[in-house]
């Protein structure tokens, strides 16, 4: 199942599902309390659920048979499912809440709409994917969708953003939520694209692959840095959006530095460690990480500090040992320990797990 937003749109921009094509539910509005939040969407075919969620139980039980009859009548529809029932009826959703769902079966025609978004994923490009939704009758709505990079500026005829106030779409992408926006009987639901957190993970070896296996299903941006072309490629590391080929410390030093960037150094020695940590330690990271052995960690902490290379202060932000203590052995619990702690850390909740 794919939950994530760039997942979504990768299933989007791929087209259609058989003969039937797909139909994509989104949650754009909430009152009270509900399952899932606003911007939440899932993708159905046929055959049922493809990609998402917009809750589960019920709730996405009668999305997915509007969807259904969207799909058979080929016409967009936007409805307001409400979540009350009898707390003893099992089959009924006590959320309390109502959720008004977009249920649209003609994505295929933007196609390159949600290209173009998973591109500013990629390319780590803001901008604003938008739904202009005009209601009908009996539950039936029009939709056009557009996609506009930050900065890119919206003429005024433009027939998805033209009528959107100024300032509006950049508050939107500062939020970092979506946001259905209502003027008269027209709605526009506009949903931020932002570019991904950037995981750049110093050794290709077996941790360093296993943690670009999972960073990618994260949802980060993925970049790969070795010296060993051997290791350093794409049949390597198959995961990977970026692979750099070379010194690993200059590598690590050219890369312009980003408040969103999360290092992992897992190189194949405490040498090649020492060279990474350098170039990243006043990088002004999100997350610095480093592997070793407690007896590695306190040796480089001693020649960090009496070199130069890095204040107390400093230091105290690197994590190292690197991960949550889970008691992992193996490369792949090595690599699910360090996921853990870049998702803690990506959450705001920060700390280590260093005793």
């Amino acid at each position: 199942m794919i939950y994530s937003f760039p997942r979504l749109l990768e299933t989007l921009a791929a087209g259609r599902a058989g003969d039937w094509g797909l139909v994509l539910a989104t949650i754009v509005e909430t009152e009270g309390s509900t399952p899932q939040v606003v911007g939440s969407s899932a993708i159905f075919a046929k055959s049922g659920l493809v990609a998402g969620t917009v809750g589960g139980g019920l709730l996405e039980a009668r999305v997915e048979a509007t969807a259904h009859k969207a799909l058979e009548e080929g016409e967009p529809r936007l409805v307001s499912i409400r979540l009350d029932a009898d707390p003893t009826d099992v089959e009924g959703a006590i959320c309390g809440g109502a959720a008004l769902v977009l249920i649209d079966p003609g994505v295929e025609a933007a196609e390159g709409i949600f290209r173009s978004a998973l591109e500013g994923f990629k390319k780590r490009r803001a901008g604003v994917l938008a739904s202009r939704i005009r209601a009908g009758h009996d539950e039936t709505a029009a939709v056009e969708r557009g996609f506009l990079p930050m900065g890119a500026g919206v003429l005024p005829d433009d027939p998805v953003f033209g009528d959107i106030a100024p300032g509006v779409l950049e508050e939107i992408v500062a939020g970092g939520r979506a946001r259905l926006l209502r003027a008269g009987s027209r709605m526009t639901f506009v949903e931020p694209v932002l570019p991904l957190p950037r995981l750049i993970i110093a050794g290709a070896g077996h941790i360093g692959k296993a943690v670009a296996r999972l960073g990618r299903l994260l949802d980060f941006s993925v970049t790969v840095i070795d010296d060993r072309p051997e290791f350093a490629n794409i049949m390597n590391v198959p995961d990977a959006d970026e692979i750099v080929v070379g010194d690993i410390g200059e590598a690590v030093g050219a890369i312009e530095g980003s408040p969103d960037d999360y290092f992992v150094i897992v190189t194949r020695g405490h040498q090649k460690d020492a060279e990474a940590l350098r170039a990243a330690i006043r990088r002004g990271a999100a997350y610095v990480g480093m592997i070793g052995s407690k007896r590695k960690i306190e040796l480089m902490h001693c020649e960090f500090l009496e070199s130069g290379w890095a204040t107390a202060a400093e230091w105290d932000r690197i994590h190292a040992p690197i991960g949550v203590d889970i008691g992992s052995k193996t490369v792949e619990e090595i690599a699910v320990s360090i996921a853990a702690e870049l998702i803690r850390v990506r959450a705001g909740r920060g700390g280590t797990d260093r005793p």
